[in-house]
């Protein structure tokens, strides 16, 4: 199983990241991710079947309540039980259990699972603690993958609106060109660093290919195959085919081979309009006149012939475009721009989910592809690591004396000549090194893991340039550090909780990159920056891409440089900064994470620990947590009817693929849907359920929810029950954001509070079929579906190869080489 999950990361690593690929490698790798995926742990789908000494347990798919601070969870499930030569029963049942999540699968792992209390509404109270105990000695403790899809369909009907952190919003420089064109970041001054035996200087902190000729002053760029020179950065550039000669002795295997084969340049190709800025920035680049397309159904129209998401509304006037998460508006293309993602008009949620320029739901407020995105940004990634083995490797190097600058607002400071991120807390210094925090009383160490993080540490403002080390918490055993990240420490935060949150790449804040002169070559090391790197959002990894191609050949212009003290020699960036933790093309420094990796690391903070790091709940699995169970296939019939057949699944439990339609009520009874929407429950040792309509059902006055019909979809899929509609909902017409923002969701007046949750033994179950019941009943139905068919999407992307650009994921998401 090792061997599948290291063929997974392999076969994603080439699909996402390759910047050399042709149609044949890709056809095999994308065959190798399909046999691999077919052998992982996975949501195989409800319900699902456990046996123990003759006692059949059939459960179906829990209905999460809550997840405190996504680790624990509490949720209930109702399920059939059949002794050994007995007749089954049908029961409810309430759950805690602690939670792991692997999100390059988006599954989740139950661990220690307990269950807190167990009713049979229709059995004898005799039998009542007989079944009770067969049911927990029968029920897995641990190891079912459940996807995180299907628990956040359920969060999202009961969940509080998230709190987003204080960002920064102000426009960044946004220029605009109809014709070819680059963007040439230079952060500051440039950082010229001689290539070796020649007059030839290149410059470090730039996104693109620029080389400085010291001999006559002329600045050389190679722009998508084309030479143009300039005096000055800010000046006219023109197209060249006479270059310096110290160009053609460029040295190897210092990543300059791309740019060796344009030596000497080609006659052809027209050369781009350079815009230049000395800080992060923004390219509108449209292929000549714009071309709008109407979006049916809203006064919005977006531009066609763009890789930007850029659209007109008719109703304001406005132009909006969609930058690193934020909206800005304009009353023209060329500017000037101001934020308009507090009063998004109305229409932008009505984008129809085929719409080519879907995508962007993710960034409106209050859609549920928002709520969706926020969301999974607060789910953490968990490792449980060695301590000794993570103490052996924590090391930081400084260029010359550690020196370290104020943290603003707070006592604290930070180490600026590093990429390590070191905290200084008094007399103590703490180290966040590959999501793992250690602390020792020196800036050089020895390091130990922490066993507690100082509090203060959690009050670093998103205005400093190690803030995302707030995202990274842990906690520890006498042998083991277990940590845990959520999408901040890599560059994703959520914004705008009074609007409708949203997620957005990077804090808005701009961090000047440090530089330092002590040697014989310039040290220069960049922190990460919001703008001017093409992110885009994908929606099944829950990250940020970046690398569109007007942005440089080495993707994000935060990551133009790596310098090696040891050796004394630079080398440029390939690194795309994305996907929780990006990858690289090439040996390169990641600014978020202050990691130097190679092409083979991996999408999370933990892949350099190596094997003694268990990175996800697949892996605390194979490690034999829980009992693999292997079979054939056999046919299956309850006693009220339902068939379907069992397929055997790592992790605790078979999948019975049979449909999958028992709820358990707030109230402790066992309910099931009809087709036409009306609920019934069990209400008696027969097997006897009561007739469909008598009880409160989403047809029945007095329900709060308004069901669609059958053959409506869900992301993509056909499905019963797509969407709810309310009548507290805002009409159309209302802008998103404000107190009756679009999309808000379900009223949860009636939902059950805590305290009305089965399992009270001095209360009685009471009247089935409460409308407040059914009410919940029809969110979970709801919730169910939706939740199915998003597992469902994401299983078909990972089996098509993780392909960019397909289905709603639309921009230049990966690492894009030298076309």
């Amino acid at each position: 199983m090792k061997k599948a999950f290291l063929i997974i990361v392999l076969c994603i690593s080439s699909i996402f990241f390759s910047c050399k690929k042709d149609k044949n490698k890709d056809q095999a790798t994308s065959e190798k991710a399909q046999s691999a995926a077919s052998d992982s742990i996975t949501d195989d789908g409800w319900p699902r079947e456990a046996s123990n000494n003759g006692t059949k347990l059939v459960y179906y798919q829990p209905q999460v309540d809550d997840w405190k601070d996504y680790k624990e969870i509490t949720a209930r499930l109702a399920f059939a039980l059949t002794p050994k030569d007995g007749k089954e029963v049908l029961g409810v049942a309430s759950l805690k259990a602690e939670t792991l999540v692997d999100k390059d699968n988006r599954n989740v792992f139950f661990k220690n699972v307990q269950v807190t209390d167990v009713r049979f509404p229709a059995l004898d109270e005799k039998k009542v603690p007989e079944m009770e105990k067969l049911f927990k000695e029968t029920l897995p403790k641990g190891g079912d993958p459940i996807s995180v899809d299907r628990i956040l369909a359920d969060l999202n009907q009961t969940k509080s609106p998230s709190k987003g952190i204080a960002g920064k919003n102000d426009p960044p420089a946004i220029f605009y060109s109809t014709n070819p064109a680059v963007l040439l970041i230079v952060q500051g001054e440039p950082v010229l660093v001689p290539v070796e035996k020649t007059d030839i200087q290149y410059v470090v902190n730039t996104n693109w290919d620029l080389f400085f000729d010291k001999t006559t002053k002329d600045y050389y760029l190679l722009a998508d195959s084309v030479w143009v020179t300039s005096k000055t950065l800010d000046g006219k550039w023109v197209k060249t085919t006479q270059l310096p000669s110290g160009l053609s002795n460029l040295p190897s295997g210092q990543n300059f081979d791309d740019v060796k084969k344009v030596i000497p340049p080609p006659s052809g190709g027209t050369a781009p309009q350079i815009f230049y800025s000395n800080k992060p920035a923004e390219l509108i680049a449209i292929n000549g006149t714009p071309k709008f397309i109407k979006i049916d159904g809203t006064k919005l129209l977006y531009i066609d012939n763009t890789e930007n998401d850029i659209f007109a509304n008719e109703g304001d006037g406005q132009y909006y475009v969609l930058l690193s998460g934020r909206w800005f508006k304009s009353a023209a293309l060329t500017g000037p721009w101001t934020y308009g993602g507090n009063n998004l008009p109305a229409d932008f949620a009505k984008i129809p989910k085929d719409s080519p320029r879907a995508n962007v739901l993710a960034s409106v407020p209050g859609t549920q592809e928002a709520k969706d995105a926020v969301m999974l940004a607060q789910v953490p990634t968990t490792a449980i690591i060695n301590k000794a083995d993570a103490e052996a490797k924590a090391k930081v190097t400084y260029d010359g004396t550690p020196q370290f600058k104020p943290i603003e607002g707070t006592k604290m400071q930070y180490a600026s000549n590093t990429q390590d991120k070191v905290i200084k807390v008094g007399d103590l210094y703490y180290l966040c090194f590959q999501a793992v925090w250690f602390m020792s009383t020196s800036p050089n160490g020895p390091w130990k893991t922490a066993d507690s993080v100082p509090k203060e540490i959690y009050t670093i403002p998103p205005s400093s340039p190690v803030y995302n080390v707030t995202y990274v918490t842990q906690t520890t055993t006498d042998t083991t550090v277990s940590s845990s990240t959520t999408a901040g420490y890599f560059g994703a935060f959520i914004i705008g909780a009074t609007v409708g949150a949203i997620l957005t790449y990077g804090t808005g804040f701009y961090y000047p990159p440090y530089v330092y002169y002590g040697g014989l070559y310039p040290i220069y090391r960049p922190w990460p920056y919001t703008y001017g790197g093409g992110a885009v959002y994908n929606p099944w990894t829950g990250g940020w891409a970046a690398g569109r191609s007007v942005y440089g050949p080495y993707g994000a212009a935060g990551t133009s440089a790596w310098y090696n003290p040891a050796t004394g020699r630079y080398g440029r960036s390939a690194s795309v900064q994305g996907w929780y933790g990006g990858r690289t093309a090439a040996s390169s420094y990641n600014p978020w994470t202050g990691n130097y990796a190679r092409t083979n690391q991996g999408h999370n903070a933990y892949a350099q620990w190596g094997h003694s790091a268990a990175t996800n709940g697949r892996q605390w699995v194979q490690s034999g947590h829980v009992t693999t169970r292997r079979g054939t296939a056999i046919g299956y019939e309850t006693s009220g009817g339902q068939k379907g057949v069992i397929t055997h699944h790592r992790g605790g439990g078979t999948t019975i693929h049979t449909n999958n339609n028992l709820y358990a009520g707030h109230d402790g009874h066992v309910y099931k849907k009809d087709a036409n929407g009306n609920w019934s429950h069990y209400n008696n040792g027969n097997g006897g359920w009561t007739q469909a309509g008598k009880l409160g059902s989403s047809k029945n006055p007095g329900s709060a929810i308004e069901r669609n019909k059958p053959n409506q979809t869900i992301g993509g899929a056909t499905r019963a029950g797509d969407r709810i509609q309310n009548n507290n909902l805002p009409k159309p017409s209302q802008n998103i954001g404000g107190e009756n923002r679009l999309g808000d969701g379900i009223q949860h007046d009636n939902f059950p509070k805590a305290n009305q949750t089965l399992g009270q033994r001095d209360k009685p179950l009471g009247e089935a079929g409460r409308p407040e019941i059914t009410n919940d009943l029809d969110r979970s139905a709801f919730s169910r579906d939706r939740g199915e068919s998003q597992t469902r999407n994401f299983q078909n992307f990972q089996r098509e190869g993780n392909r960019l650009g397909g289905g709603n994921f639309r921009g230049g998401g990966g690492f894009r080489g030298r076309r």
